[in-house]
């Protein structure tokens, strides 16, 4: 405009243009500028907040496993602690089975020692005789009188078929003794079981009658015949034996005020018979029975586990069910229980024949 004025003159529409276009494109780049120091600003405080929260994070990651390291120690120690105690567990059951097995060994020896009694008894007492029939027979035959030597010698045989039978008694029960308390070898043998409930039903009965004088009770047998032998453990099946006939006479030994009477009767018995499963397969039932008090139903699904007993503080371990449950197994068979609380139970084994 200054330096040339015509020029000016000439091109002042473009040279408008030109200023309004130089002003705008001004305010594009303030504007543009302003953005980017916006978002750089943005940025910068984005950048800043993650370095503080990575910051935090470090903070809190060290933090965690300074925790994790306390916990795992800790846990560790819990579970030394949790194994020794688990080992002084089984150390334990194992000494309370061994007691459990000790304490049936215990009552049969009293039963034992009530029971080989009468055959001794039995034996002393013929044999006496037969001292003094043959001090007759000799005195007979010096003065003649055969006949009557004949007689008393008859009388001398029968005695001593008598001490004969007494004796083999005597030493069928010390051999179930030394059989029941011997190393179970876990061998399976041809057993007689009708002979095995007959001799722990005797031997339980007497066992509790030599701790408690005053305890009379009633006890019957139902053997089948036909059963034969079958392949058992007969120290196991003997111990299961002992602990449900042990069982019974003390269930009817102190029955409940209801039960108590002149008509009442303790009585346990056991019964022996064949038996046909839904397969086909064949076996035994051994079916114990007493009339005492019989189970509460509230507690019928808990007397096969370990360690539980109704009976009194230091009465019983409250192995025996649990042990029985587990050799019934271990042959293979089942042990159930019917019971009616007033009227008794009755436990029935079933061994595969």
């Amino acid at each position: 405009r200054f330096i040339s004025k015509s020029f000016y003159s000439n091109q002042k529409d473009l040279i408008g243009a030109i200023n309004t276009f130089a002003v705008l494109w001004g305010l594009g780049v303030v504007l543009v500028t302003r953005k980017q120091q916006k978002e750089l600003t943005k940025a910068r405080k984005r950048t800043q907040e993650e370095e503080e929260n990575n910051k935090v994070i470090s903070a809190v990651k060290s933090q965690l496993e300074v925790q994790v390291a306390e916990r795992t120690a800790e846990l560790t120690k819990q579970k030394e602690e949790l194994e020794q105690t688990l080992n002084e567990l089984k150390s334990a059951q194992t000494q309370l089975v061994q007691s459990e097995k000790m304490a049936s060994l215990g009552e049969l020896t009293a039963g034992i020692a009530h029971e080989i009694q009468n055959p001794l008894n039995f034996v002393n007492n013929f044999s006496d005789i037969n001292s003094e029939l043959i001090d007759e027979m000799v005195t007979e035959a010096q003065n003649g009188n055969i006949d009557e030597a004949k007689l008393i010698a008859d009388d001398i045989k029968q005695n001593n078929q008598k001490i004969a039978f007494h004796g083999k008694r005597a030493d069928a029960i010390v051999k179930s003794m030394l059989q029941h308390s011997r190393k179970n070898t876990g061998q399976k043998e041809p057993s007689d079981v009708n002979a095995l409930c007959d001799e722990y039903i005797r031997l339980s009965y007497h066992g509790l009658r030599a701790k408690d004088k005053s305890f009379n009770a009633e006890f019957k047998t139902d053997f089948d015949e036909t059963i034969g032998k079958i392949n058992i453990v007969p120290q196991d099946i003997g111990r299961v034996l002992l602990n449900l006939f042990n069982n019974a006479f003390y269930a009817v030994n102190k029955p409940s005020d209801s039960l108590k009477g002149e008509n009442y009767k303790p009585q346990v018995s056991v019964t022996t018979k064949k038996y046909n499963s839904p397969s086909g397969a064949g076996g035994i039932q051994i079916i114990v029975k007493d009339n005492g008090d019989g189970i509460p139903q509230n507690i019928v699904d808990k007397i096969f586990q370990p360690f539980f007993t109704t009976k009194p503080t230091g009465s019983g371990t409250g192995l025996g069910l649990s042990l029985s449950y587990d050799i019934i197994k271990a042959h293979g068979g089942e042990i159930t229980i019917n019971t009616t609380e007033g009227a008794g139970s009755e436990f029935i084994i079933q061994l595969p024949a």
